[in-house]
């Protein structure tokens, strides 16, 4: 299963762990906002070499059997440049923003892909008043 291949530990102490900032309770409909960050508290290198491909964020309401996908985004300047790795313009960091709307309570999910130390994953409970 490809659950064994995904790792997750304490983002205070672990670069490659996203961290999903959002209010624990929301009113049904209102927008929330969610920042899903990887290397919040430990600075994730975002080289050329060795970086953060994507962060993908989803939705699992209360006794639900399937995820809903809110948002993913992917990140493609790591500094490449035709005079060489790292010495590039562009370096992307590795944030997603978004605002979504929950009808019921449940819990967020956050994937993210380091190119060399593979999937990561954290969640969080949203409660809807």
């Amino acid at each position: 299963m490809l659950s064994e291949f995904v790792k997750s530990a304490d983002w205070k102490s672990e670069k490659h762990v996203p961290v999903i900032e959002c209010a624990e309770t929301v009113k049904a409909g209102d927008a929330l906002a969610i920042a899903v960050t990887v290397g919040k508290e430990i600075a994730h290198p975002n080289t050329t070499n060795h970086h953060i491909s994507w962060i993908a964020l989803h939705f699992v309401p209360v006794g639900a059997k399937v995820s809903i996908e809110i948002g993913r985004c992917e990140f493609s300047a790591h500094g490449a440049s035709v005079e060489g790795p790292d010495k590039g313009p562009a370096f992307t960091d590795s944030t997603l923003t978004i605002r979504a709307k929950l009808a019921v309570s449940g819990t967020l999910y956050a994937t993210s892909f380091c190119n060399i130390h593979g999937l990561w994953s954290s969640e969080k409970a949203v409660v809807v008043a």
